[in-house]
């Protein structure tokens, strides 16, 4: 059953992939977590799992959410931090109450307060940005290389060049443009050198 909703963009950087719940910011964006539930599915996907959200624990996340977009952009092209976005990625952060803990398989897994998961789950998430704009995490923050995304990822690519926050969307979007606009340059001439 197709979903009424927009599929999540899921990187393996937590706090990214939390701001590509909003893309296209430069375009017509797309909101992913619309509705409080889609909060609870997106953190269930990332490891976050909450019973349940309300409208006022989704305005926290979005405020969040572009808080660490701020912060990565101007972290990505070596531009001061906003205090604003700090101060909240900060508080989220120190509020968190979550737990890591170690599964019988060797893997971390997040243990979310009962009484608090959403804003349990929203501190992972502020401290994976804290890690990843302060450099502590082999990688670095760049920009989408498409005018209508430029949305902040964590480039963990060999040479950190990679030039899109997602090949499969951004990336095929921009060498589908290339390739039409090549075609429209140059004239078929067949059979000739």
């Amino acid at each position: 059953m197709p979903s009424e909703f927009p599929d999540f963009r899921l990187g393996t950087v937590l706090a990214t992939s939390f701001t590509g719940t909003l893309s296209e910011r430069h375009g017509d964006s797309v909101e992913r977590i619309p509705t409080p539930q889609r909060l609870v599915d997106w953190l269930a996907v990332s490891g976050l799992a909450v019973d349940s959200c309300t409208a006022a624990q989704l305005e926290l996340a979005r405020e969040l959410r572009e808080s660490i977009h701020a912060a990565a952009t101007a972290a990505a092209i070596d531009g001061a931090l906003p205090a604003p976005a700090v101060q909240v990625i900060n508080d989220f952060s120190a509020q968190g109450r979550a737990a890591a803990i170690l599964t019988p398989e060797g893997e971390r897994q997040w243990r979310l307060n009962p009484a608090s998961r959403v804003e349990d789950a929203l501190g992972v998430i502020a401290a994976d940005a804290i890690s990843i704009i302060a450099g502590e995490r082999d990688g670095k923050l760049a920009l989408c290389a498409s005018p209508t995304c430029r949305a902040a990822f964590f480039d963990t690519s060999q040479s950190r060049t990679r030039k899109w926050c997602d090949m499969n969307t951004c990336g095929n979007r921009q060498k589908k443009a290339r390739f039409h606009a090549n075609q429209r340059k140059s004239p078929r001439s067949a059979g000739s050198n």
